[in-house]
């Protein structure tokens, strides 16, 4: 077996994909990248066909166990969690490991791969993991193979800095952090170790408490709800988002229920965060997305993380601090050199306050699951700090940005912005792969960067800008 030599490589591919995106689309990408692929020179192995579950990957592994590959390639096609990724550079641990994900036109429609997504997931969990591997973020045009696999692309591992701030003038936020109460609702998706948590060592770092909860204590509690209540939460509702009415009345009812489910849990619980198990069971259990609640607890400063993501919410909640301001948890979903811009989304959650105001915001449905309630609006622009207290390569680290969002028509639907970030797009598209990452940041307008470091320092925490 050759160490990935750039001459004559045997190749052995896996299509990820899911189903609830755009599959079509999905298709045309994969044969773009596969044609990309065969006319390179090199040997292609392997399923030549999007793998949609565990079932598939499983058996695309087992064929390339027997094809003897050069070179493990994963094409990120639409948007999956990074258990099959881990998994198969398990299979090979001797094969040098790339992943290619694909970009998508920023339309104002729904996000139809989210491949970037799928990326960042990855990177996140091969970091932890501690295994090396190259990767690309380009259409099949514009796909350096040879670079790729002669080593030249590859993420390497950006380490923070020590003592960037000062922790005296840090420990007033340190220290109204602790104390805090986080309510974990349902146990996160598997392959998102990016939303992993111990509270032991949580407590020790913030002293943040975590309590674990049933999804069923969220659903039961909706269902319980007061008619009366639901009914004039309703009506606030429609004050900012007059479209109500054009979306499923009794989803948008089983929605606006749960926001009053978590008030209860909240009082009840004396909480000052949430992280949610948010998908599939919201949709597939109880009916309704909880995306639009989340945006209106972020806008009355309580923080709601999707995905179970504790340190999300811990990152909330520490943002908001330091802003007192509402906080957005977005997904970076695209960078584009070209354009020296990134865009953050996420399906519809963003604090109400952060809209653009040139664009009314509208309800609409989650785009994946077809469920409202969500906020559709694209974010106003502005000076932003992005932050997110990591877990990257199994060591705690704050992570910082800063940029300025941009007037920009919505890149993609639910909320979203474009973002010029203060490196250029490529160069922060290197650091963030190279910095194992997670794929949440918590994003508040303003430059609290400075701020953000004092307080990492009061934490004992190292701090890496991007």
């Amino acid at each position: 077996m050759s160490t990935g030599r750039c001459d004559m490589a045997r190749i052995g591919i896996l299509p990820l994909g899911r189903p609830t995106f755009d599959v079509d689309f999905a298709g045309e990408k994969l044969a773009a990248m596969l044609a990309r692929l065969d006319a390179s020179g090199h040997q292609i192995a392997g399923p030549r066909g999007l793998l949609f579950d565990a079932a598939a990957t499983r058996a695309g592994l087992a064929e390339l166990r027997e094809a003897s590959i050069d070179h493990l390639l994963i094409l990120q096609v639409t948007f999956t969690d990074a258990s099959m990724t881990v998994e198969a550079a398990n299979a090979f641990p001797g094969v040098p490991l790339s992943i290619w994900a694909v970009p998508e036109p920023r339309l104002g429609g729904r996000l139809r791969l989210n491949a970037f997504c799928g990326l960042n997931l990855a990177s996140h969990a091969l970091g932890l993991a501690g295994r090396d591997f190259g990767w690309l973020y380009t259409d099949a045009g514009d796909a350096d193979l040879d670079g790729l696999l002669a080593g030249r692309h590859q993420a390497g591992r950006l380490a923070p800095v020590a003592g960037a701030g000062d922790a005296g003038r840090g420990r007033k936020v340190a220290d109204a952090l602790a104390g805090r109460r986080i309510a974990r609702i349902g146990a996160h998706p598997d392959g998102f170790d990016t939303c992993a948590y111990d509270a032991d060592r949580l407590m020790a770092l913030a002293g943040v408490a975590v309590d674990a909860l049933e999804l069923d204590t969220l659903f039961d509690t909706a269902r319980a709800a007061d008619a009366d209540a639901a009914a004039s939460l309703r009506a606030r509702t429609a004050e900012a988002l007059p479209d109500l009415d054009a979306v499923d009345q009794d989803q948008l009812d089983r929605s606006l229920r749960l926001r009053l489910a978590l008030d209860a849990i909240r009082a009840k619980g004396s909480y000052d965060a949430f992280a949610i198990r948010c998908w599939p069971e919201t949709f597939t259990e109880y009916g309704g997305a909880v995306c639009g609640p989340v945006a209106q607890l972020g806008e009355a400063r309580v923080p709601c993380a999707c995905e179970a993501d504790v340190y999300g919410a811990l990152t909330q909640l520490l943002l908001q601090e330091v802003a007192q301001a509402p906080v957005f948890l977005a997904d970076l979903v695209d960078m584009d050199a070209a354009d020296d811009t990134g865009v953050v989304w996420h399906c519809g959650q963003a604090p109400l306050s952060m809209a653009a105001e040139s664009v009314a915001p509208h309800a609409t449905i989650h785009t994946n699951r077809k469920m409202p309630l969500l906020y559709e609006f694209p974010l106003k622009p502005g000076r932003v700090t992005l932050a997110r207290v990591s877990q990257a390569h199994g060591s705690p680290r704050m992570v910082i940005a800063g940029g300025e969002m941009l007037d920009r028509p919505m890149a993609f639907t639910g909320t979203s912005g474009v973002l010029r970030f203060d490196r250029t797009a490529d160069e922060t598209l290197q650091r963030v792969m190279a910095s194992g990452l997670e794929h949440h940041m918590g994003l508040v307008y303003g430059d609290h960067r400075a701020a953000l470091a004092d307080v990492a320092a009061a934490m004992g925490l190292p701090v890496l800008e991007l």
